[in-house]
C-alpha cells in the first residue's frame, strides 16, 4: 500500500508538471494536438498504477483528493503559486503586439487574432491590454474611447429592480431563498393566493424580487 501511495503521488506531480510545461497556450487554444498531448500524458502517468481492490482504489482518491488540497492552499502563497500556475502575460499593450511574449508563451497570432475579433475589437491597435491569463483564458482591455457608454459614464441614475429571488422550483418551495428575503411560507401562501393561486405543485418558477417584494409566477403549461 505503502509504494502504491508513493506511484500515485510522485506520478500525480509528474503530470502537474508536465502540464505546467505545456504552456498557458495549450490550455487556451487546445488544439488537436495539445488536447492530445494532455491525453496521453494523463494515461502514461497513471497507466503504469495498478490498483488491487477497492480498499486500495478508495485510499488512492482520497490520497490524490487531500493532495489536491493541499497544493489548492499552498497556491495562496505568491512564491508557490508563481510555480504552478505562472503569471498573466501582456500579449498587446497601448495598441502594440508584443511579438516576444507571444513567443515565450507559444500562443499563436492567429488564435490571438481570433480571440480579440471574438471579443469585438478586432483591430490590434484599438485595444489597450490583451492579456494571456495563468488559466490560459485572453483578457481584452478596449481603449478608453471604444468603451461601451454606460449610465454611470453619462451620469444618469439608474433605478435598481432589485434581484428576482426563486421561491418555488418545480412545485417545491425553497425555505432558505425565503429567509433571504425575511419572509415565510405563511406570507407566501397568502401571496399566491391574493393572486389566485392555491395549488403549489402547478408552479414550475415563482420569484420574489429583493425591493418591493413583488412575486412573478410561472405556470406549468
Amino acid at each position: 500500500m505503502i509504494l502504491f501511495l508513493g506511484e500515485l503521488i510522485l506520478l500525480f506531480i509528474i503530470f502537474i508538471i508536465s502540464v505546467r510545461f505545456l504552456g498557458k497556450a495549450a490550455l487556451a487554444q487546445l488544439t488537436a494536438f495539445d488536447f492530445g498531448a494532455i491525453i496521453f500524458l494523463a494515461y502514461l502517468a497513471f497507466a503504469p498504477i495498478e490498483v488491487k481492490g477497492p480498499i486500495q482504489g478508495m485510499v488512492g482518491m482520497l490520497v490524490i483528493t487531500l493532495l489536491h488540497f493541499l497544493i489548492s492552499k499552498l497556491n495562496l502563497y505568491k512564491w508557490f503559486n508563481h510555480i504552478i500556475s505562472g503569471e498573466p502575460t501582456i500579449l498587446i499593450k497601448h495598441g502594440k503586439l508584443i511579438p516576444n511574449n507571444l513567443k515565450q508563451t507559444r500562443f499563436s497570432l492567429m488564435e490571438l487574432l481570433s480571440t480579440i475579433r471574438a471579443a469585438g475589437v478586432p483591430d490590434i491597435e484599438d485595444i489597450e491590454y490583451a492579456i494571456l491569463e495563468p488559466n490560459g483564458e485572453i483578457t481584452i482591455l478596449p481603449q478608453v474611447d471604444l468603451i461601451p457608454v454606460t449610465p454611470r459614464l453619462l451620469k444618469i441614475d439608474m433605478e435598481y429592480k432589485g434581484l428576482p429571488i426563486a421561491v418555488i422550483l418545480e412545485g417545491k418551495i425553497q425555505h432558505k431563498n425565503l429567509k433571504l428575503i425575511h419572509k415565510d411560507e405563511t406570507w407566501l401562501h397568502s401571496e399566491l393566493e391574493k393572486k389566485g393561486y392555491k395549488e403549489i405543485k402547478n408552479i414550475v418558477y415563482a420569484s420574489v424580487r429583493d425591493t418591493n417584494h413583488s412575486l412573478n409566477i410561472y405556470l406549468d403549461k
